[in-house]
């Protein structure tokens, strides 16, 4: 009788053979099933004349703050900006591939270039495929631009292949604490009409200050992206948080011995 308790319940190797560790690795390779280096929020929302976007430069290892150059904005095209919240090397990835589609577009030289909707519909069947493949990359993406018509474009997918359009989107944290700040200018497509750029920009500044007031694993150095509807694509890099009051904290408890 073996008496060790961790060997109970398993088949003797003396009669059935040795145990083969190789099952447990079966199956296809994957390397970002827990994604290790992460961004935080993406933040976005329409104005008068386009969309603007807003993406700390922090890359989170677990819980260590590990790189601080990190830029998840990126241009796609001409008129065209996706922003990235999640994984860095699936951002990677993602990049890659549509540096390739639009390599691609642009042999064909037909007077025809590819614009946020069609970006974002790529991306959204990129992502329900590697979903239904269990195999999902882990992101959560913005996509930025104009449409045909010459309005305005903003819309999400994630991990999942969900998407959806609004006249402003958060990912990560955001969706909890910018979404409300975002939404006393822009809850209606109608409401953009009325919003200017510089109003736009102020709401973002203020919403990315408050995320870097409450979500750990934020940055006060940050990119703005401005999309507009003439086609320009504008990048303010390395932005900081302005007027920051931390004197709320000293009212701040959590749990264990602290008082009021």
């Amino acid at each position: 009788m073996d008496h060790m308790p961790e060997n109970w319940g398993r088949p003797r190797s003396d009669v059935y053979g040795s145990y083969q560790h190789a099952i447990h690795s079966a199956g296809p390779q994957s390397h970002t099933q827990v994604p290790s280096i992460t961004g935080t929020s993406v933040i976005a929302m329409k104005f008068n004349n386009g969309v603007i976007l807003a993406a700390d430069n922090l890359g989170s290892y677990g819980s260590l703050a590990r790189f601080t150059d990190q830029e998840r904005l990126i241009k796609v095209g001409k008129e065209t900006v996706v922003g990235f919240s999640g994984d860095a090397s699936d951002m990677q990835y993602l990049e890659s591939m549509l540096e390739r589609l639009i390599i691609e577009d642009n042999y064909e030289q037909d007077g025809h270039n590819f614009r946020a909707p069609h970006i974002y519909e790529y991306l959204s069947r990129v992502m329900y495929n590697r979903r239904s493949k269990v195999d999902p990359l882990w992101n959560a993406i913005l996509v930025a631009g104009k449409k045909d018509d010459g309005s305005p474009f903003l819309g999400y997918v994630d991990l999942l292949g969900i998407t959806y359009s609004s006249p402003c989107i958060a990912t990560g944290y955001g969706a909890y604490l910018a979404i409300p700040l975002l939404r006393k200018l822009v809850s209606e497509d109608e409401d953009a009409k009325n919003v200017t750029e510089e109003q736009a920009r102020a709401a973002i500044d203020e919403s990315m200050k408050v995320l870097f007031y409450r979500d750990a694993r934020s940055l006060d150095k940050y990119t703005v992206a401005t999309v507009t509807l003439d086609g320009n694509v504008k990048f303010d890099k390395d932005v900081r948080c302005q007027n920051m009051n931390w004197r709320f904290a000293e009212g701040i408890r959590g749990y264990g011995t602290q008082k009021q």
